[in-house]
C-alpha cells in the first residue's frame, strides 16, 4: 500500500497524470455534492427552526422580526468569530483565492465548520448574501482535505480545489457548466487542459447527486421570451453600460466596507446587521438570499417603484455582509440586483417604446448575466450561468452583447477589478500570480528531484564513505548541525578521495576544495514554485528535499533527505 501511494505521488506530480487526477475527481465530486446538500438543508432546517419560514421566506415575516433578526444574527456572529484571528474568520471564494495564493491550496478544516455554520445561522437569520460563496470553500475545503489526508503533491491540490470549486457550483446551482468555467475564470484565473477533465468529472458527479436528491430544478423560470426587433440593440449597450457603473458602485461600496477592518470584528459585524436591518424596514426582499425575488421579477410582479427601492435596499446590504467579511457568498446578490435593475431597465423600455421593447423578463434575465459578469469580470461564467439557470437559449445572443458593454464599463471605463480581486487587494494579495508562476505551479518537486542521493556526517567513517560512494550517487548531502545541510556533487568527491595521497585518514567533507553550497529545504509535495521561491530565499542553487519539511535550521535533527533539486532543472522545466 505505501508503495503504491508513493507511485500515485510521483504520477500526480508529474502534472499531467489525467486517469489518477479523474479518479480523485470522482471521490471529490461525491463528497463535495454530498457536503452542499447538506449545508442546503441545513439553512433551510435553521430557517424552519428560528422563524418558522422557508430560507426565502423573510418577507413574510412581521416588521420586528425583519429588522431584528438579521441584528441579533451578525452581533452572534461577530462575537463569536471575533475569539478568531483575522486569518481564521475568512470566507467564501475569497478565501479560496487567497489560500491559493499564500498557504499552497491548503484550507483548515476549522475555517470550513466555521463557514457551514456560520454561513447556515447567517443566510437563516437574513442576512444579505448568497450560499454559492459559502459553497465554493467548503467545497474547495472537501478536496484539499482529501489531499491532505492522502499527502498529495500541492500541483495536485490546486486542481482539486478547483474541482472542488465547480463541484460545489454545479451542485449548488445545477448549473455544472458555469461551475467548471467559474472554475476556471474566477478562481484558477487560467485554462489548462490537464485541468479540464478532472474539473468537468467533478463537477458531473456533485451534479448528478444533488439532481437525485433535489431533482432537475431550473432555478428561475422565467416567460419563453425574445429579442422583439434589432432595433433593441442600441437600448442593450445602454442597459450594460448602467449596468456596469451600478455594478462598479457595489464594487466600491464593499471595497469601503472591507476598509473598516480596523474595527473590532464584533463592531463591523454589527453594523453590516444593523445596516441590513434598516434596509428590510423598507424592502423585505432584501434579506436573505433573495432567489424568490429573482422569480417574481421574471413574472413582472413588482412596480418599477418596487424595484427601485428593492435594488438600493439589497445593494447596500449586500455590500455590507459581504464587505466586512460575514460568512455569507456574493454571487447570489449579484443575480438578485442585476434582475431588479433589468427589470427597472425593462419598465423604462417599454414606456418609452411599447411597440418595440421586448418583455420586461427578457430584461431581467439581460440583468442578471450583466451584474455577474460585471462585478465578478468573469464574462463567460456569467453568459452559461444565466443559461442554465433560465433553460432559456433565446437569451445568448443579447446577453453576451450587455455583458460585453457591463464588463467593459467596470473594467475599462471605471478601472476596476473584480469584487474578488478587490477584496483581496485589501488582505495585500496578489492575485493571479504571474503566468510563469503558474505554469511551474503545475509539477511536484518530485518529478523532477533526484533521487540517487546519500546522506553524511561533516566527518564519516571511512568504511560509511566507501559504501555511500559504492552506489554511485549523483548528489551527497552534508548534515550540518545547527544550519542548513551542505550539497555536493558525489562524482567531484569520488575523484577527490581517489586522488588522496593517505586513502586511509579520516575525511572532513567540510574541509575539502570542493565546490559546496548550502541547499535550501523543500517539502516532497511542494511545486516547483514554491522550489525556487524557498531557492531565492536562501540564495542557494539547489534544495534538499524532505519527508517531512522542516524550513528553519534545526540543532542536532536528522532530516530525511529523499532527492536533491537544482535551479537548472527548475530552469529547464520553465523553458518548456
Amino acid at each position: 500500500m505505501t508503495l503504491a501511494m508513493e507511485f500515485l505521488r510521483r504520477q500526480l506530480a508529474k502534472g499531467g497524470a489525467l486517469p489518477e487526477l479523474s479518479v480523485l475527481a470522482v471521490a471529490v465530486g461525491l463528497v463535495t455534492g454530498l457536503v452542499v446538500l447538506l449545508f442546503r438543508w441545513a439553512i433551510e432546517g435553521a430557517s424552519w427552526l428560528i422563524h418558522g419560514q422557508a430560507a426565502d421566506g423573510h418577507d413574510a415575516l412581521g416588521l420586528e422580526l425583519r429588522v431584528c433578526l438579521p441584528i441579533l444574527g451578525a452581533i452572534l456572529l461577530g462575537v463569536l468569530l471575533n475569539r478568531l484571528p483575522p486569518d481564521s474568520r475568512r470566507f467564501g471564494v475569497v478565501h479560496v483565492m487567497e489560500r491559493l495564493a499564500r498557504h499552497r491550496g491548503r484550507l483548515p478544516w476549522r475555517g470550513a465548520v466555521n463557514q457551514f455554520v456560520g454561513g447556515a445561522f447567517g443566510l437563516a437569520m437574513g442576512l444579505s448574501g448568497g450560499r454559492e460563496g459559502p459553497a465554493v470553500h467548503l467545497g474547495a475545503a472537501t478536496s484539499s482535505l482529501l489531499g491532505e489526508a492522502f499527502r498529495l503533491p500541492d500541483n495536485c491540490v490546486r486542481t482539486l480545489v478547483a474541482c472542488g470549486t465547480a463541484a460545489a457550483i454545479g451542485a449548488s446551482f445545477n448549473t455544472p457548466m458555469a461551475g467548471v468555467i467559474f472554475a476556471m475564470e474566477v478562481v484558477m484565473m487560467e485554462y489548462a487542459i490537464v485541468s479540464f477533465i478532472p474539473i468537468i468529472i467533478a463537477t458531473v458527479t456533485a451534479t448528478v447527486l444533488s439532481r437525485w436528491f433535489l431533482g432537475d430544478v431550473i432555478e428561475f423560470r422565467g416567460l419563453e421570451t425574445d429579442l422583439r426587433t434589432l432595433l433593441e440593440v442600441p437600448y442593450i449597450m445602454f442597459a450594460g453600460l448602467v449596468v456596469g457603473f451600478v455594478g462598479g458602485l457595489f464594487i466600491a461600496l464593499v471595497k469601503t466596507f472591507a476598509q473598516l477592518r480596523r474595527w473590532p470584528f464584533w463592531a463591523q459585524a454589527s453594523l453590516a446587521g444593523a445596516i441590513t436591518g434598516v434596509a428590510a424596514i423598507v424592502a423585505p426582499e432584501a434579506l436573505g438570499v433573495g432567489y424568490d425575488t429573482v422569480n417574481d421579477a421574471l413574472l413582472d410582479n413588482f412596480a418599477w417603484t418596487a424595484l427601485l427601492i428593492i435594488l438600493v435596499a439589497k445593494t447596500v446590504a449586500s455590500a455590507a455582509c459581504v464587505g466586512v467579511g460575514l460568512p455569507v457568498g456574493v454571487i447570489g446578490p449579484t443575480l438578485v440586483m442585476g434582475a431588479l435593475l433589468g427589470g427597472l431597465l425593462g419598465a423604462a423600455g417599454n414606456a418609452l417604446a411599447p411597440d418595440l421593447a421586448s418583455d420586461t423578463p427578457l430584461y431581467v434575465m439581460l440583468g442578471m448575466a450583466g451584474m455577474m459578469a460585471a462585478v465578478l469580470q468573469a464574462p463567460l461564467a456569467a453568459l452559461v450561468a444565466v443559461l442554465e439557470l433560465t433553460a432559456n437559449p433565446k437569451v445568448i445572443l443579447p446577453a453576451m452583447l450587455i455583458i460585453a458593454v457591463a464588463t467593459l464599463t467596470v473594467g475599462q471605463l471605471l478601472r476596476q477589478r473584480s469584487v474578488l480581486l478587490t477584496t483581496l487587494a485589501t488582505f495585500g494579495v496578489r492575485y493571479p500570480p504571474h503566468p510563469a508562476a503558474q505554469h511551474l505551479m503545475r509539477v511536484g518537486v518530485d518529478s523532477l528531484m533526484s533521487r540517487s542521493v546519500v546522506q553524511l556526517p561533516q566527518c564519516p567513517a571511512l568504511s560509511e564513505l566507501k559504501n555511500a560512494l559504492a552506489d554511485d550517487p549523483d548528489w551527497m548531502v552534508i548534515d550540518v548541525p545547527g544550519g542548513l545541510p551542505m550539497v555536493l556533487n558525489a562524482a567531484e568527491v569520488v575523484a577527490y578521495h581517489d586522488g588522496r595521497a593517505d586513502q586511509t585518514a579520516p575525511v572532513d567533507l567540510l574541509a575539502t576544495p570542493l565546490d559546496r553550497e548550502n541547499a535550501g529545504i523543500v517539502d516532497v509535495r511542494a511545486t516547483l514554485q514554491e522550489a525556487l521561491t524557498e531557492l531565492n530565499r536562501v540564495g542557494s542553487n539547489a534544495l534538499c528535499v524532505t519527508r517531512p519539511a522542516s524550513r528553519k535550521p534545526v540543532e542536532d535533527e536528522h532530516l530525511a533527505v529523499v532527492g536533491v533539486l537544482t535551479r537548472k532543472d527548475i530552469e529547464r522545466q520553465a523553458w518548456w
